[in-house]
């Protein structure tokens, strides 16, 4: 493949290169690339905005992440903060710095997979901005949303009592990025032995190209279901249910034997020597959601089999407490990824 020097195009040269083929999705979109700023009109229903930063070298590695999988991750990442709302995602904005050693194709191959990811969430990509760097690729997504002024779901409104629930399953995006890390080591030291998966597609695809619960959202919509509480499952289902407890003054009980851990995440765990629950718990990266809801809607939430219920609330001087399967109680600590550390 040929190779095009960013510096050939100019800076609005490679923003019109990146962004001429954009079809926009929603009618909220009222002006998008193009002008100083875009315009979006919600037409009365409330706006959710949300921005997340990832660095190369600290949120990904290029080692082992394909540029149009990171693409595609930089959007949902964002999305899944929306739909954490109970939101729908109708707009986001892209900016990226980066240095010269990628390539005008390179970045085709980002915006690839941007453009997948726009397409199938149904978002508009309305703007951002172009700039060099000197420390790697650095990617700013805002994502911006909107919801019913009744409908909005935060962190701090559960109730005692609740049932404490999480969408998919657990663990399995820490265990490809633990299989990853491996093989990147052992190329490092010995460039001539390719690298072997083992046939891990599961783990290593639920790292590289993990997936924002729309469907979970619009079932909601559909039952009359809205969570008392919710977050999604970034920095691992420990930390998240922590800042739900604690914003929201409650104690918790979780149970070992409700948590949705499947085969392949198990069986991955068994071969680096870990623990499945412990990496279910403060793993991260699932981007699954972790929502508390009345008791009321428990028939409800059983129609979705994509959903677990893993505990309840209660008071807060009660305390937040691990079930283990052999019948001991844990504090609940968070130990999930810290991107300050």
């Amino acid at each position: 493949m040929s190779r095009t020097e960013i510096g050939s195009l100019g800076e609005f040269g490679l923003i019109n290169h990146l962004t001429k083929n954009i079809e926009l999705n929603n009618a909220s979109t009222i002006v998008g690339v193009g002008d100083d700023a875009a315009v979006i009109d919600h037409y009365g229903r409330q706006t959710v905005i949300t921005t997340d930063l990832l660095i190369e070298g600290v949120h990904f590695d290029l080692a082992y992440t394909p540029l149009k999988h990171l693409g595609y991750k930089s959007v949902v990442v964002n999305l899944s903060d929306v739909y954490a709302m109970n939101a729908t995602p109708t707009q986001i904005t892209m900016s990226i710095g980066i240095s010269n050693r990628f390539s005008v194709e390179a970045l085709d191959d980002f915006y690839d997979g941007v453009y997948t990811a726009c397409e199938r969430y149904k978002v508009d990509l309305v703007g951002g901005d172009t700039s060099s760097s000197q420390k790697g690729f650095i990617i700013s997504v805002t994502a911006i949303g909107e919801v019913a002024p009744d409908k909005f779901v935060k962190r701090s409104t559960a109730n005692k009592g609740d049932l404490i629930c999480v969408s998919g399953d657990l663990g399995a995006a820490f265990l490809g990025l633990t299989l990853l890390e491996r093989e990147k080591g052992i190329y490092l030291e010995n460039p001539q032995i390719q690298p072997d998966l083992e046939n891990e597609t599961y783990v290593v695809g639920r790292l590289l190209k993990p997936e924002a619960r729309k469907d979970i959202i619009e079932f909601f919509a559909e039952q009359n279901i809205i969570p008392t509480a919710m977050m999604d499952i970034s920095d691992g289902l420990s930390s998240e249910l922590l800042h739900i407890c604690n914003q929201s003054n409650l104690g918790c009980r979780l149970h070992e034997d409700k948590l949705p851990i499947i085969d392949e995440t198990r069986n991955a765990a068994f071969k680096f020597g870990l623990d499945p629950t412990v990496c279910a718990l403060n793993g991260g990266e699932d981007y699954e959601l972790v929502f508390t809801a009345k008791q009321d809607d428990y028939d409800k939430l059983m129609q979705n089999g994509d959903i677990s219920i893993i505990g309840y609330t209660v008071n807060a001087e009660d305390g937040k407490k691990f079930l283990s399967k052999g019948g001991n109680s844990f504090d609940i600590i968070a130990q999930g990824w810290n991107a300050l550390k």
